[in-house]
């Protein structure tokens, strides 16, 4: 009968350190309204509260894939954070600045 002990992990294959998956998401830096923002993207299982979008004023439920988005320049808090969904800010050109929330 064969052993059901697992080989030891000093045996299995090395898997490289994945850093993006660390960071919790890509981060990339995008134009808007004459600013640089920093964009991150939240997988839906990661979501777990709502928020308002900025671009159609709706709901971004919990459990939804979406994009978070913070200024590059100065002195950022959790307070500038805005959470889009994906495909609002996408579609941000497409809208005057001032229909957004920011």
């Amino acid at each position: 009968m064969p052993s059901r002990r697992r080989p030891s992990k000093h045996a299995r294959e090395h898997v490289p350190l994945d850093v993006t998956r660390i960071q919790g998401g890509s981060t990339r830096e995008e134009a808007y309204a004459g600013t640089r923002w920093t964009v991150r993207a939240v997988s839906g299982a990661s979501a777990t509260r709502a928020y308002l979008c900025p671009g159609c004023q709706q709901d971004v439920t919990p459990g939804v894939p979406h994009v978070v988005v913070w200024p590059s320049e100065g002195v950022g808090g959790l307070g500038d954070r805005r959470h889009w969904h994906t495909g609002c800010w996408q579609k941000r050109d497409a809208r005057p600045p001032g229909n957004a929330y920011r």
